[in-house]
């Protein structure tokens, strides 16, 4: 029985998504001039509670020792619908909640262009499949994990929604959005080493830039709340950006032949 509990985690995660896909396409742009985003909030709620699920499995089957092929396929398999179709559906409703036009006015072009965002779940399938054959990814990341970016791009609805900081007219502009789905579809399979979160022990000089990580998120909540999550994965990349910097200047030195005394 054990066995199965890591599995039955994963198709909660899935099970959750897929409620969240219907959550994000009952929002209609065109019918809604109030901006009520309770849908698209609802899906973002629904992408945290399967991110729960999804740490659970691993968590679990780490705990149960019960790896296996099968839970790995059907996990990555759940991650493309929660972690690759949800947060491409999510930036193609922003999208629809711009004005395109601004970019170019055609409209043949627009009825195109409007799936744009969809880069992004084509890039988070690959980034999955890579991620089940790269043997490099066993102890950390190559690339940011689909669950980091899915949970910055569910927090723009949830940005709009409560925008305490203003950010309304940067969210809802086409280029911003174009941009953004280049660049996290860029991160998804950029050959950028990012550390786990997994401790393997608790001390600080092995783990420092877990600390500050979450040190700095705990911080960045308490004064930015649903504004703090881009932020956090932001800072996220920029740390394990700095810690390889500082590993392959390490690495250098160690390397250097020492030059004899005379």
């Amino acid at each position: 029985m054990k066995k199965h509990i890591p599995n039955i985690f994963t198709c909660l995660n899935l099970f959750c998504g897929c409620i969240a896909v219907i959550m994000i396409f009952r929002y209609k742009p065109q019918n809604d001039p109030t901006n009520d985003l309770h849908y698209l909030e609802w899906a973002a709620y629904l992408v945290f509670l399967a991110a729960f699920f999804d740490f659970l499995d691993g968590f679990s089957a780490r705990a149960l020792k019960v790896h296996s092929d099968m839970g790995l396929q059907l996990d990555s398999l759940a991650d493309v619908i929660t972690f690759g179709f949800v947060p491409g559906a999510i930036v193609y409703q922003l999208l629809r909640m711009s004005d395109p036009s601004l970019i170019y006015a055609n409209e043949n072009f627009l009825r195109i262009f409007q799936f744009f965002p969809f880069i992004i779940t084509v890039f988070s399938a690959y980034r999955l499949a890579k991620f089940n054959i790269d043997e490099r990814q066993t102890e950390s990341f190559i690339g940011l994990p689909t669950p980091a970016n899915t949970l910055l791009i569910v927090a723009l609805p949830l940005i709009l929604q409560h925008d305490t900081f203003h950010l309304t007219g940067l969210i809802r502009n086409p280029y911003f959005i174009i941009i953004l789905s280049v660049v996290m579809s860029y991160l998804l399979i950029a050959e950028i080493p990012l550390f786990s979160l997994k401790f393997k022990n608790f001390t600080w000089k092995q783990n420092r830039y877990q600390y500050i990580l979450l040190a700095s998120s705990v911080i960045l909540l308490s004064v930015f709340f649903y504004v703090a999550i881009p932020l956090i994965i932001l800072l996220y990349v920029f740390l394990a950006i700095i810690r390889n910097m500082e590993i392959a200047k390490r690495k250098r030195s160690n390397t250097q032949p020492i030059k004899n005394k005379i």
